[in-house]
Order: structure tokens, then sequence, then C-alpha cells
């Protein structure tokens, strides 16, 4: 018993476009970015997909909002799918941001990669509860992507941590129900 899991960026926002690391703040998406949106959902309206979970940030709920937008599909937001609370750095360059290593230390005043893996790992403990032997939709960050590709799939945070994050539509998941 299974549950497929296809994963999505939050689409193109004003910040992606001024080059900053959003982190914890809610970020609003570009014209670029809820014509992404739009797309999203052309692309997984049809796609066996049982309900969207998504991140409750704004960029990430205005993301589902218009991809799903007068589907029945229930869009459910889920606060443990946000991106690395970046602290006091929520905001600036991501450039800048990234050149730092925080996967084990947390940014000052939030979380270590670490820890936002692992809280989106807490989210995956429960999908099985109600979601079990369907098909799901998470929007998300990189720090939700990331838990997918450490916990699902084995990769480690600190090749994680070295390797761009390639964006592309959708990556896919299967999270095994653990038999009791």
């Amino acid at each position: 018993m299974s549950t497929e899991i296809v994963f999505e960026t939050h689409s193109w926002s004003e910040d992606n476009d001024r080059g900053l690391a959003t982190g914890w703040l809610p970020g609003r998406l570009s014209p670029r970015g809820r014509s992404l949106a739009a797309e999203l959902g052309a692309r997984r309206g049809d796609d066996g997909i049982a309900a969207v979970f998504t991140s409750d940030l704004r960029r990430a709920v205005e993301t589902a909002e218009i991809a799903f937008a007068g589907s029945p599909i229930p869009i459910l937001h889920d606060w443990r799918l946000r991106e690395c609370d970046y602290g006091s750095l929520n905001g600036t360059p991501a450039a800048d941001l990234h050149k730092q290593n925080h996967i084990d230390v947390p940014f000052p005043g939030g979380e270590s990669w670490r820890q936002a893996v692992e809280r989106a790992g807490r989210f995956l403990t429960d999908v099985p509860t109600r979601w079990n032997n369907t098909r799901i939709l998470v929007i998300g960050h990189v720090a939700t992507r990331w838990a997918l590709d450490h916990l699902l799939d084995g990769i480690p945070l600190e090749k994680l941590a070295t390797t761009d994050f390639n964006w592309r539509e959708g990556w896919e998941y299967r999270l095994q129900q653990e038999k009791r």
C-alpha cells in the first residue's frame, strides 16, 4: 500500500524576479508566476490527483488557488510544507544566503535545513492515515523537495545542498505505508 506524491514548486514569485530568498515571508506571484500556475492546473487537473496539499505561505497558496480554481479537488494548507525559516535573513539576496552552510546550524533566529526537512517529514507520517492508495499533489518549496528527496529517496542533505535545484514540471515519489 502506498501513496503517489507529485511535487511541484510554488510558481514564480516577485521575490524570484528580484533574486531574494523569501523564506517564511509570504511572497506573491509575479505575472509570469500566475501564468505558470494556470499551466500547472492544465497539466495536473486530470492527472488523477485526489487532493492538493500546499504550504500555507501565500505564494504557494496562490499557486494552488490559480491552478485548481473551479476544480472539485480539495486544497489543504499545511504549515509543515513551508520553506526553511531563514530567520533574520528571510528576504535577503538568495545568492548571499545560499553561500552559507546551514544544514545543521540554524539560520540566525530561524531553523537549519535539517530541521526544515524533519518538519516536512512529520507531514509525510500523516499522509497515509487518510490518503493511502491515492495520488496527491504537494505544492511547496526547496525545503519540501529536499524532504521528499532525503526521506523517500535517501539522498543525503549534504548532497542536496551542493546540487543546483534544476526546476522542472514536477517530481514523483512513492510513500510506502509501513506494515503494522
